[in-house]
């Protein structure tokens, strides 16, 4: 009985959580050979303040804000 947990940014519309979760279904069915009732998806969303790369918050990145470094 697969369980995945997905972490997204907060702010995807309903329509793209429920395109992701068929999508991962129908992946996980073919792969692991298993029937789709037995797969259970959570979507945990998190704010863009809360996740960096490279040293920088998702929030600034998107808002075109870095140091010197061009980071």
């Amino acid at each position: 009985m697969p369980f995945v947990t997905v972490k997204i940014a907060r702010g995807h519309s309903i329509e793209k959580k429920r395109h992701l979760v068929e999508a991962i279904t129908n992946a996980l069915v073919t792969s692991l050979d298993t029937k789709p009732e037995w797969i259970t998806i959570h979507i945990d969303e998190f704010e863009r303040e809360n996740w960096a790369v490279n040293g920088i918050l998702h929030c600034d990145r998107h808002r075109g804000r870095h140091d010197e470094t061009g980071r």
